[in-house]
């Protein structure tokens, strides 16, 4: 199905009514009932407003460079095309403010895919059993430019990284650029705390670690929290199940 169809028609109104910023959803699933499932809960919010599905990745490629969607909410596992490829073509095609977010849909225990896809500058992950409300929680969250990965994924994640150990590389340039307070804090992002739960332990006020996050994002080049996850065990500044570089604190992984 493609935007212009009952579900984008009535979720363009419900946008317009609530006055504010419209977050514009593409969601490409080969399930057509998750498809309109998902695009009935979204368009029945407010600020929220599908503009097309695909059935496929490579129609989910075309139907973005089209449709500039915020948010693409993406099946992992998709025929022609699968997601991670999918993922890979729109983020490497699109530059700046204007590239879209990569919400991926995995049934988890099917697939293989979440480290690459958080390679390829996927935002995040949602299972598709997840409620109603969880759904809309992560688009909002994914279109705020925030990171949203499921506990179950993120200890995935984890396992894989611990499965497969890597040689202590070398610190690269770019973390040199980095304070001692902001690589305290990576190691943090990378335990998958909250903003909030940094504050309590580093005893600083939230919108100090916000701006601490910021500052880390930029000054590395990365998208989000989930890119800064993958670059933290990558450069070995955090190590799963054990400690990060001097003076880190123990890891235990990231968690929800």
């Amino acid at each position: 199905m493609t935007a212009g169809g009952p579900a984008a028609g009535g979720a363009a109104a419900g946008g317009a009514a609530a006055g504010g910023a419209t977050t514009r959803c593409l969601i490409a699933d080969d399930q057509a009932m998750v498809r309109e499932g998902f695009a009935a809960v979204l368009t029945a919010q407010p600020g929220l407003v599908v503009v097309g599905q695909a059935s496929d990745g490579a129609d989910a490629v075309r139907q973005t460079r089209h449709l500039q969607p915020d948010v693409v909410l993406m099946d992992v596992r998709m025929p022609v095309m699968d997601g991670l490829q999918a993922t890979r073509q729109i983020l490497g095609s699109a530059a700046g403010p204007e590239r879209p977010r990569v919400l991926m849909l995995t049934t988890f225990d099917l697939d293989d895919y979440v480290y690459e896809a958080l390679r390829a500058g996927a935002s995040g992950f949602l299972l598709k059993d997840a409620t109603a409300a969880e759904l809309v929680h992560a688009v909002r969250v994914v279109a705020a430019g925030d990171a949203l990965l499921a506990p179950a994924v993120t200890r995935r994640l984890i396992a894989d990284f611990a499965r497969q150990p890597r040689p202590d590389p070398p610190f690269p340039a770019t973390l040199g650029a980095l304070t001692h307070r902001e690589s305290e804090v990576l190691r943090l992002i990378a335990r998958g705390l909250s903003n909030t739960e940094i504050s309590d332990t580093l005893v600083i006020a939230q919108q100090t670690t916000k701006t601490y996050v910021g500052r880390i994002l930029a000054k590395l080049d990365l998208r989000d929290r989930a890119q800064a996850v993958v670059f933290a065990y990558e450069t070995g500044l955090v190590t799963p199940g054990g400690s990060g570089r001097a003076g880190s604190t123990p890891d235990t992984g990231p968690r929800q």
